[in-house]
């Protein structure tokens, strides 16, 4: 008979990176977001592995409080502190709702220890791997963004916008639009630059509300900035006018200057070679065909009404 009971390590690889959860058969099993990006144990450097525990959240006792994230009321409430070289965050559900998880990282973030409550498996799981993969990969030309992406003629197109803007919405707009249109992500896609210039999109095991968990990439054809509007309109806004929008939509600590001055060269990097607009729309798919219209490699306009 299986022990169900005892640790064991699965290894995952998004986006070219590969890290490690260490947890019980019975967590792991819940993890089937992370299923196609499941490798054999492998001799690979891993960039951060996380140790699930069954003990009790730890408390804070001995740690300076440093930060704490309460941007959006429908978003996860994530308070930050610190002792020594270690970190250590407190997640809950919501802003304003109990602590579900705990997690301890090294200063280089490369070994993390976790703790939840039992009925949040997932969801502790999710936000310590999302955090984590952010964080240890910033310096390496790759930004972990929140958008929603489609793919269509081999191309990826990103669509930005806080929450409830119309990502998603716009997404299945394409869908309807058009038949050859393949939804990648729909929440926490992978950016990364390569060293010959190229931009690349992927998929990976965090998508929001909507399953969907490829391990997929294409090259990035543009970021699109939504905003609702009476009226669809699309323009390609200037490196300055779209960087704000770019820092706005990836993961990184603000209070780490080191880590936002890695995070600043990507974001520069990313303006350089990929073309940002702004789409001011309806959710209909006449913004869809705008959309793709104007941002298609192919055409690269400066902006149109429909």
């Amino acid at each position: 008979m299986n022990d169900t009971t005892t640790p064991m390590i699965h290894y995952y690889n998004v986006a070219g990176f590969v890290f490690g959860i260490e947890a019980t058969e019975e967590q792991l099993a819940q993890l089937t977001n992370y299923e196609p990006f499941l490798v054999d144990e492998t001799e690979q450097t891993y960039v951060f592995i996380i140790h699930v525990h069954d003990d009790a959240l730890p408390g804070t006792e001995g740690w300076e409080s440093v930060y704490t994230d309460t941007s959006d009321d429908d978003m996860p409430r994530i308070e930050m502190y610190r002792q020594a070289a270690e970190w250590l965050f407190r997640i809950s559900v919501s802003k304003q709702g109990e602590v579900v998880s705990t997690m301890r990282c090294s200063a280089d973030w490369r070994e993390v220890h976790l703790w939840m409550l039992p009925e949040y498996v997932r969801f502790a799981i999710d936000n310590a791997a999302m955090l984590v993969y952010a964080f240890s990969t910033v310096g390496k030309g790759t930004l972990l963004f929140h958008s929603s992406v489609s793919v269509r003629g081999g191309y990826g197109y990103m669509f930005l916008g806080h929450s409830g803007t119309g990502k998603s919405t716009h997404s299945q707009q394409w869908q309807a639009a058009f038949d050859d249109v393949e939804l990648l992500n729909d929440d926490n896609p992978v950016v990364r630059i390569g060293p010959d210039e190229t931009v690349l999109v992927y998929g990976s095991p965090w998508s929001g509300k909507t399953p969907c968990y490829k391990n997929k990439k294409a090259p990035v054809a543009a970021l699109v900035q939504l905003a609702q509007a009476p009226e669809n309109k699309i323009m390609r806004l200037k490196m300055t006018q779209a960087y704000p929008y770019i820092l706005a939509s990836v993961s990184g600590l603000k209070i780490l200057p080191d880590m936002m001055d890695r995070l600043y060269e990507s974001i520069a990097k990313l303006l350089e070679l990929t073309p940002v607009y702004r789409l001011e729309c309806l959710p209909n798919p006449d913004a869809a065909h705008l959309c793709a219209q104007t941002c298609s490699p192919s055409t690269c306009h400066t902006g149109t009404t429909l």
